[in-house]
């Protein structure tokens, strides 16, 4: 039997994680759906059909919720419940099994995917730069079949960057060289559609009494209620924004109709939205960025052959769209990828020695400057400070889960000027980040946490006290670039 199926997806994408074979006499093919959760534009699915089609074998999805994570909230769990939810109705008439399970113990979903390999012919797992809960890499070298992971993260495979770039215009450079190779192998819209395979067959009864699936919960509208059984954070409250492929559909319609064409004068507008919101939804993997860039593309009528011919580094002018969306192609694909690329490249990639030496150093030879104002995490995460535009964004991200961009840029600048050194500020920064942002403990987030320090920026003069020749940000200077009065008013203390 040959390792690799008849298959479109790009072999740069596929990552063997064990030296175990493809048991060809096993049951079922699994697909175990922890990093990219949806049903379409999906390469780690579309490889699991391709393998099942080849093997003439049932699919199964599993889909697990962990609850050992140290920022796992009834925030972050209800968002990726609402996803599972839509996940249970995309699935239902395809000729996959889906199997939505969620923990309530860490360890529990190991045990699962230990109990469906002694029957599966190989199983088939999302690739992503962080740890995640329920990630089978950490199991795979023990399991008994094959273990694959499979990389859907960016336009450009992750394998395919030989290095961490050390600033967005070397980065954005090397993409503009090498990017127009990947562009149009794009992911099944829809992976499962028309695929025969024979039924799945029911798990064993040891997998679903000890380890139940929750796929009726979520068709009888209760999910929420299985977030009792979970130990979260009960602190860290559900948000407004609804989570789930549908729910991402939506707000990338709403983005390409009415906000695009704003973008670039507009969205650091803090008063009126003219970002696009998707961050949370890359996050979880309720939305592609090959959708994204897609339907982007459908939008702009655009075509590969209006690609610049050379890689020049500049934001605008490559893409040969009009000046919106190449500013929105900038973020989602420069700032994005050049994420991806520094956590895939580097383990140190939450670690303060991880900035670039100019930073350090001059960050090291401020750190005893003297500060006006210095305040502990829980007078920070309180919005306890005396700059009421910094409250009000804290007091955002409390609520909402989210801070506007500018804002979220100033709201990590004044920390790392009211922290006692600028490590016990990067301490506070991730804290917060991750604890409250929907799409915290995400590369692209880490990028811009790791930006208020100096990754992927340059010095600046004049040379300050507690900065040094790091950027600097004043709420004062903001307040005359954007208007806030408004702002301020809806995030006032309650």
């Amino acid at each position: 039997m040959s390792s690799k199926p008849i298959s479109a997806v790009p072999a740069e994408r596929v990552r063997a994680c064990n030296t175990a074979a493809i048991a060809s006499d096993g049951s079922y093919v699994v697909y175990w759906m922890h990093a990219v959760r949806r049903a379409g534009w999906n390469f780690a699915l579309q490889r699991a059909a391709d393998w099942a089609r080849e093997l003439k074998k049932p699919l199964w999805i599993v889909e697990p919720l962990g609850c050992g994570g140290r920022w796992d909230s009834a925030r972050r769990h209800r968002f990726v419940l609402q996803g599972m939810t839509d996940n249970a109705r995309d699935f239902e008439k395809t000729a996959a099994g889906y199997y939505p399970y969620l923990e309530t113990a860490p360890g529990e979903a190991e045990t699962l995917l230990r109990e469906l390999a002694r029957d599966a012919c190989l199983i088939v797992g999302d690739d992503y730069p962080l740890p995640l809960d329920c990630d089978p890499e950490s199991w795979g070298k023990s399991l008994p079949v094959r273990l694959e992971k499979v990389d859907g993260n960016g336009l450009l495979p992750l394998q395919t960057a030989p290095e961490a770039f050390p600033t967005a215009f070397s980065f954005r450079r090397f993409l503009q060289r090498c990017l127009r190779d990947y562009l149009l192998d794009l992911p099944k819209a829809r992976p499962l559609a028309r695929l025969k395979l024979p039924p799945a067959p029911p798990l064993t009864k040891t997998i679903r009494s000890r380890r139940p699936s929750c796929r009726r919960q979520l068709a009888s509208k209760v999910a929420d209620s299985l977030l009792e059984k979970m130990p979260l954070d009960r602190h860290v409250s559900p948000a407004e924004t609804v989570g789930g492929p549908c729910a991402a559909r939506a707000v990338l319609k709403r983005f390409l109709e009415k906000r695009l064409i704003h973008y670039c004068d507009r969205r650091n507008d803090v008063e009126e939205e003219f970002t696009s919101g998707l961050s949370p939804y890359l996050h979880f993997g309720h939305v592609s960025v090959h959708e994204i860039f897609s339907a982007l593309a459908r939008h702009e009528s655009w075509t590969p052959d209006r690609l610049g011919e050379k890689p020049t580094g500049r934001r605008e002018g490559w893409w040969g769209m009009g000046r919106p969306a190449e500013a929105f192609l900038d973020e989602l694909v420069t700032w994005r990828e050049i994420g991806l690329n520094f956590c895939w490249r580097r383990r140190d990639y939450d670690r303060y020695d991880s900035l670039p030496d100019w930073a350090k150093k001059t960050l090291a030879k401020h750190a005893k400057d003297a500060r006006q104002y210095v305040y502990s995490l829980k007078q920070l995460e309180r919005a306890e400070t005396h700059d009421p535009l910094w409250n009000a964004a804290q007091r955002q991200l409390v609520r909402e889960g989210r801070i506007p961009n500018y804002l979220r840029m100033l709201w990590g600048k004044k920390i790392l000027e009211w922290s006692a050194s600028p490590r016990r500020a990067l301490k506070i920064l991730i804290e917060l980040n991750n604890r409250y942002a929907l799409d915290g403990e995400d590369p692209n987030s880490y990028s811009g946490v790791f930006w208020v320090l100096g990754r992927y920026d340059r010095p600046w003069g004049p040379e300050r006290p507690i900065f040094g020749t790091v950027r600097y940000m004043s709420s004062e200077n903001t307040a005359r670039k954007i208007r806030v009065n408004g702002y301020l008013q809806r995030f006032a203390a309650e």
